[in-house]
């Protein structure tokens, strides 16, 4: 009955899980603000989520473009950007496949040819293509021409929007790619066009296109502290932090309650239910990490056979996943900087009620309670791993586990 073919848990597959949890702020944003106030022609900002490894970003706005593309728009791939890549160039495709949804390539209007020509250039060489002795713009602004032709036939399309993903943003590091890629994006989700409305009034409206960037907290640094208050006029940033256990409870009550769905092996169907107590422990041991809660799902579902999932079963396949739950936050940690990880460390071997940045600078050696403020900032801000309110703690409840306990041993 339980198997790898019913398992409805998924960690790390970069698919949208069966068994979701949480993030309705940011769902939310999607269906109330982002995608009616674009399609009524009023100016939005793109969307920049970030967060540290395992918080479920991309799966997130993977969710987000399911449920777009269910509504009829017209949606890009998961544009995942690899280290040392051309971002330009992948862009440059994911245009000119939104355009071909649009049907502008069978357009004999001679702009939006000519736009379609200069973005497959950029398509084939990317940002390093100069376009010297060659009538037209520099790459970025051939793909924001493009982008708004597409806007354009979306309007007249009707209730139809352009939504478009970049993943593992904080790979460009060409500051002069990302600048262009930046500002490509930007321009399109400014930009207005008139448009003739009922009675023969002419007005000016934003185009019904929506940018989501999603990657590691290090991009803020990359582009608001270079890019300046123009990125942020433009894109709007969300540090995902854990899930609130209740957001996990909720996800998995319908097990407790109704029974998982399952194929019974001679043509019917029949239900896989979880104790109460396992469903605590699940929540418990994940500690508001997604990628953690599925772990803890998946290992729960393998540990046995029988129609309901015990508690038991919980531990014991949590026992085997120990190891990778480990190296999860290791990560987390081994890829901050050396002060930050410091300042963890030193907030750690505090009692919660102590954790005052006077008594963690002083933890730290410092004789200053300034000298470990900047760093503090940046964990909280940036990264979403504290907060630093009165006292001090932590946001991100699986570090915080992992240096003051035994978690994830059990």
């Amino acid at each position: 009955m339980r198997d790898a073919l019913d398992n409805p848990f998924s960690p790390g597959s970069d698919t949208i899980p069966e068994v979701w949890a949480g993030r309705i702020e940011q769902l939310s944003d999607w269906r109330d603000v982002v995608r009616p106030r674009r399609l009524a022609g009023l100016p939005e900002r793109g969307r920049t989520i970030l967060g540290e490894p395992g918080l479920g970003k991309s799966t997130l706005v993977r969710k987000i473009a399911q449920e777009a593309s269910r509504a009829g728009d017209w949606v890009t791939p998961q544009l995942r950007i690899p280290a040392g890549s051309d971002p330009l160039k992948l862009v440059a495709d994911a245009v000119l496949k939104l355009a071909d949804a649009a049907g502008l390539p069978a357009s004999r209007e001679k702009k939006i040819s000519d736009a379609i020509s200069r973005v497959q250039a950029v398509a084939a060489s990317g940002v390093s293509l100069t376009l010297r002795g060659v009538d037209g713009p520099e790459p970025y602004s051939a793909l924001t021409e493009l982008l708004v032709e597409v806007g354009v036939a979306a309007i007249a399309h009707g209730d139809v929007m352009a939504l478009i993903h970049i993943d593992e943003i904080q790979n460009i590091t060409d500051e002069k790619a990302l600048s262009q890629l930046l500002i490509a994006l930007g321009d399109a989700l400014t930009h207005e066009v008139e448009v003739t409305v009922p009675g023969g009034a002419r007005v000016s409206r934003s185009l019904p296109i929506a940018v989501y960037l999603t990657g590691l907290p290090d991009f803020e640094d990359m582009a608001g502290a270079r890019k300046g208050a123009t990125f942020a006029r433009r894109f709007k940033t969300t540090t995902l932090a854990a899930i609130d256990d209740l957001d996990l409870a909720e996800a998995l009550q319908t097990f407790v309650l109704e029974g998982w769905e399952v194929p019974d092996g001679v043509g019917g169907t029949a239900s896989v239910f979880m104790a109460p107590d396992a469903a605590a422990a699940i929540v418990d041991l994940c500690r508001g990490e997604p990628f953690l809660f599925q772990l803890a799902g998946e290992q729960a579902w393998y540990a046995g056979a029988s129609q309901t999932i015990t508690a038991d079963q919980v531990r014991q396949g949590w026992r085997g996943a120990q190891r990778e739950a480990t190296a999860h936050v290791e990560r987390i940690l081994e890829r901050l900087p050396a002060r930050e990880k410091q300042l963890l460390e030193a907030m750690a071997d505090l009692p919660a009620a102590e954790r005052t940045l006077t008594r963690i600078a002083e933890k730290m050696g410092f004789k200053k309670t300034t000298d470990a403020g900047p760093t503090a900032q940046r964990l909280d801000t940036v990264r979403g791993i504290i907060d630093r309110g009165k006292p001090y703690s932590f946001r991100h409840r699986a570090v915080e586990a992992y240096l003051t306990s035994d978690w994830p041993k059990i």
